[in-house]
């Protein structure tokens, strides 16, 4: 859509006051100012998620000259999630464009020389390994049991997060991912949810991924962190 935001339904052109995010959704009551069309809850969730995301990032990273580039890089993140969630499909404009600044934020905290060499180097090696690993699933299973999209988004995990904290937050995305199946198939049995889950079932993977993401950004947890949790040390 070009030019200002308009109603989906009415094709009514938004006043700025019915653009503020959340506040416009509760002061209009979710309905269309113009044609009392419902408005989806899809977007105050959107953005509330999204700046709940940018409170956490400002907390970690504070007043910081990368401050507007994780802004940015929350804002992909998320659209990313949805998108997925909803298509099940992860768009290349996005997940390259995170790539490239994953890859750049690397570059940033690292300096270019150090990436081959020490500690620089497993974290420039990170994203490779990441993206091998799904990219082996997405061919040994012919697309059943990974997305190749999901390859080319470890990737930039690797990137942002480093070899230990990217690990860790594809693990985490895992065990969340497993969480969440099984919580939609208890749900399913009681008859309390709509969602049906079978051993066909295509789940989003990358909105696990992104909680990991940010599990380990906020936490500063790592690969030795559930180390440690699985020897009870």
């Amino acid at each position: 859509m070009k030019g200002r935001s308009k109603c989906l339904t009415c094709g009514k052109t938004l006043h700025w006051y019915e653009t503020i995010p959340l506040f416009s959704y509760l002061f209009l009551g979710g309905k269309c100012l113009g044609c009392n069309a419902k408005i989806s809850a899809q977007y105050p969730l959107v953005e509330f998620v999204t700046g709940a995301l940018f409170c956490g990032v400002f907390f970690v990273e504070g007043f910081s000259s990368l401050l507007p580039v994780y802004f940015f890089v929350t804002c992909l993140l998320v659209i990313m999630a949805f998108y997925d969630f909803k298509h099940q499909i992860i768009p290349n404009a996005m997940v390259f464009l995170f790539d490239a600044l994953a890859f750049l934020i690397l570059i940033y905290t690292h300096g270019f020389s150090n990436l081959f060499s020490g500690a620089g180097l497993y974290d420039f090696l990170a994203g490779p390994i990441l993206f091998s690993f799904f990219a082996v699933l997405f061919f040994g299973s012919g697309g059943r049991a990974m997305g190749f999209g999901d390859a080319k988004l470890a990737l930039g995990v690797g990137w942002l997060l480093g070899f230990s904290g990217g690990i860790f937050a594809i693990i985490m995305a895992f065990w969340i991912g497993a969480a969440w199946s099984l919580l939609i198939i208890a749900l399913e049995k009681l008859h309390l949810s709509k969602l049906k889950l079978g051993m066909r079932s295509e789940i989003p993977f990358a909105p696990f991924i992104i909680i990991g993401i940010y599990l380990q950004l906020f936490t500063m947890w790592n690969f030795l962190t559930i180390i440690n949790w699985l020897t009870f040390k």
